[in-house]
């Protein structure tokens, strides 16, 4: 069955996230919530989007006691999310701010995977490779998917098998069924993002996708029941 992934949870019902957003994403039927990561200057994972905070001030530079209430911790986040899987978005990219070559927060995140979720409730992506390689070495039991937007499906999919990786997260207008084939044949599974239109997931479900990562889970939730009941 396909999986309805909340992205940044109930974006539309709430602030992107944020506990509330959380909150409502499990009420509204997600299987999954998709949240965002980064590091304070204090070492604290809070899941945050954007480097720089509405205010302009860098999220590196500041400790955990200057943060909005509205930003939560990991932790907070992943105890919000009792009882849905969490898909963990690791933001180190190389142009980024806030860019740490020692991939600290995948240190973090490794440890706090195994404290709040165990594997087999978490999935930790990036469009870093880089990242993702620190996390597996860190714990090899965490499963992993590649994010991508541009370039060849193929060598994508071919990137995340040989980083031993269990999925691959492609951009939605890049998926058609031989993605999803080859993807398939290769061990991975698929995830797409980010689907907010009922016909384009119907035709994804068509294809076998595994998950499709959306602002409107409770849109989601219905098309899945719906073609699983029918």
């Amino acid at each position: 069955m396909t999986q309805v992934i909340a992205h940044r949870g109930a974006r539309q019902e709430a602030t992107e996230n944020t506990l509330p957003a959380f909150r409502i994403a499990r009420e509204m039927g997600a299987d999954w919530v998709e949240l965002d990561v980064r590091r304070t200057i204090d070492g604290m994972v809070v899941v945050h989007h954007d480097a720089h905070l509405g205010d302009g001030r860098l999220l590196a530079e500041l400790t955990c006691d200057e943060l909005p209430e509205s930003v939560p911790s990991l932790a907070e986040a992943l105890e919000e999310c009792d009882g849905m899987g969490v898909n963990i978005e690791i933001k180190n990219l190389r142009d980024d701010p806030d860019y740490d070559a020692a991939h600290l927060v995948s240190d973090a995140v490794a440890g706090l995977v195994q404290a709040y979720l165990g594997p087999e409730r978490a999935l930790v992506s990036s469009f870093n490779v880089d990242a993702l390689d620190r996390l597996h070495q860190v714990d090899p039991t965490i499963p992993l998917a590649l994010l991508y937007a541009i370039g060849s499906p193929a060598s994508c999919i071919d990137r995340a098998v040989a980083h031993e990786m269990s999925a691959v997260h492609p951009y939605d207008p890049l998926v058609d069924a031989s993605v999803v084939r080859r993807a398939h044949d290769a061990g991975l599974e698929v995830n797409v993002w980010t689907v907010n239109d009922a016909a384009r997931m119907e035709e994804l479900i068509s294809y076998g996708v595994d998950g499709i990562c959306t602002d409107v889970p409770d849109l989601a939730r219905a098309v899945v029941d719906r073609i699983e009941h029918s």
